[in-house]
């Protein structure tokens, strides 16, 4: 485990480096495994320095490190490898962050990818990814979307009764049996956001275990569906290793009935889950603990039981992506509220990160372009929205600021740009894949003239030659 300093300690950038990157495994680390102080007292990313990347791209700017996302890509496809004696896949959970760049990078190093509309596949076999390493979730696909995953040629996670019935119907008499996984709840609950707790009875996912039976029965019987696996997932940002090491006996037992109705299922996937550092307070496991977790307790599983070992799959997204990125601002207003607070303002907010306001979310934020200055106040650091709840980190320790300051937010990488919106008519942010000192863009910053493409204007809403 990490140590884990207190949030009420001011340290100095140099100080706060060197405890910020504590271990090797991405999740447990604050910020990108390449980050360090540079010779000017600014704040270095995969080489290059982030205030000139602010004043190159612009702000808000999504600076993704690719050193630490191979790494936490090679961590897990390693870590099975060397704990796991059958076979395996890692499929990157594509909804943490879903572009061309990322899809194509995740699979470069030989990872398959989760995705979960039709938008996400779109993306996954524009970037190259192999449709046989293409898995389809979602507890509410379209007839579109289920038509596309089978004329794609991936697998569809079934979560429910309407995604059955909706293939049979839509397979008719094709030649080829479609590839189906089965999503059933396994009734492990865990210490996480009640948003994010997916594994638990009370879920919108996944068939209810009662079923499991009737499920398979219907399956069974179904030409057109091969069933090749089962799938369960406990919740996200999770730091307890003991839901991921109950959750392999649950899925066996249903892995034995499976077999009793002579479906030919041979891939468990275990989900994903494992949480990361966003603050000094937080204490994950690393890849490698998880890892061994899983296939220490399946294998254990599987020899209890005597069945061979299955192919054994899981679907990371936030533990692969989320501590490889930050979120550099460029800070604007200020206001003092006596005996209350003091507020400093930045150029983004809620329309690049709702986390915080959906979620309740913390994060770690810093000054690039002075590291070294010492944390002397307290501020609130708020959104540019129009909206009070717009606060990207309440309470932060900073040295003390000016307009024009570059503010970096580490943890940036899941679900930021995922659920970015144009609230207030914002333009979404670019964002920069770095690596060795060179900068590539990998998302165009949005413009005034993005935000009409869609819009549509009644002739008789026109607005008037002359007027």
């Amino acid at each position: 485990m990490v140590s884990t300093p207190s949030l009420e300690t001011p340290l100095s950038g140099r100080t706060f480096l060197e405890t910020a990157i504590a271990s090797t495994s991405p999740n447990q680390s604050l910020v990108p495994l390449t980050t360090r102080l540079g010779d000017n007292d600014a704040l270095e990313i995969g080489g290059c320095d982030v205030p000139t990347l602010v004043r190159r791209f612009g702000s808000p700017l999504y600076i993704l490190d690719e050193s630490t996302l191979r790494s936490a890509c090679r961590q897990y496809r390693d870590a099975f490898a060397r704990y796991y004696e059958g076979d395996s896949l890692v499929l990157f959970a594509s909804k943490a962050w879903s572009c061309l760049a990322v899809c194509a990078l995740v699979a470069s190093e030989g990872l398959g990818t989760d995705v979960v509309s039709g938008g996400e596949l779109y993306t996954a076999l524009r970037a190259g990814v192999a449709p046989d390493r293409i898995y389809l979730h979602g507890n509410n696909k379209s007839a579109q979307e289920l038509n596309y995953a089978i004329e794609s040629g991936i697998t569809v996670v079934a979560d429910n009764w309407q995604d059955l019935r909706l293939l049979v119907e839509l397979m008719g008499d094709r030649p080829n049996p479609v590839r189906v996984m089965l999503r059933f709840t396994p009734g492990i609950e865990c210490h996480t956001h009640e948003y994010i707790q997916t594994g638990h009875i009370d879920s919108k996912f996944g068939f209810d275990p009662d079923s499991l039976d009737e499920v398979l029965q219907f399956v069974a019987e179904q030409p057109s569906l091969n069933c090749i696996g089962l799938h369960a997932h406990i919740g996200s940002q999770i730091f307890e290793l003991q839901p991921h090491h109950d959750l392999p006996e649950v899925m066996v037992s249903w892995l034995q009935r499976a077999h009793a109705y002579n479906l030919p299922v041979t891939e468990l996937n275990v989900g994903g889950g494992l949480g990361i550092r966003y603050t000094e307070a937080d204490d994950p496991p690393s890849i490698e603990a998880w890892v061994k977790t899983i296939c220490d307790r399946l294998s254990r599983a599987c020899a209890e039981a005597n069945l061979p070992l299955p192919r054994l799959l899981c679907e990371p997204g936030r533990s692969l992506i989320g501590t490889a990125c930050v979120t550099a601002y460029s800070i604007g207003s200020r206001k003092t509220v006596p005996g209350l607070r003091e507020y400093i303002t930045v150029d983004g907010g809620m329309s690049d990160n709702p986390r915080p306001i959906t979620y309740q979310s913390l994060y770690r934020a810093v000054i690039a372009n002075r590291m070294n200055a010492p944390a002397t106040e307290t501020v609130t650091i708020a959104g540019k929205h129009c909206e009070s709840g717009d606060v990207v980190i309440a309470d932060a320790k900073l040295p003390k600021t000016e307009a024009g300051d570059t503010l970096v937010v580490m943890g940036t990488g899941a679900y930021n740009y995922s659920m970015s919106s144009n609230y207030n008519r914002l333009p979404r942010p670019a964002a920069v894949l770095v690596c060795e000192g060179e900068a590539n863009l990998i998302l165009q910053r949005e413009t005034y003239e993005d935000l009409l493409r869609q819009d549509r204007l009644p002739e008789r809403l026109a607005p008037k030659q002359g007027s």
